[in-house]
């Protein structure tokens, strides 16, 4: 009686771990399948190009006068 139970324990613990075993197989694949499709339909967009910058210590006159104007604004408090 003792070795039909550890029989069947042994058993089902061999389905049960082949079951995870086999379903996360599976898994890996189907998702390795669906990236690449994904990736081979739905390419990245393009990245667009980025503006040119202002050199540093350059400011156009209108910026430089919004500055000064808060500056002042500022320390009239």
């Amino acid at each position: 009686m003792q070795q039909e139970i550890i029989q069947q324990g042994a058993d089902l613990m061999l389905y049960g771990m082949g079951t995870v075993f086999t379903f996360l197989t599976l898994l890996v694949i189907i998702t390795g399948i669906m990236s690449s499709l994904v990736t081979r339909f739905f390419p990245e967009a393009e990245k667009p190009v980025a503006p040119v910058p202002v050199p540093v210590g350059q400011v156009d006159a209108r910026t430089l006068a919004v500055i000064k104007a808060a500056i002042e604004q500022h320390r009239k408090r």
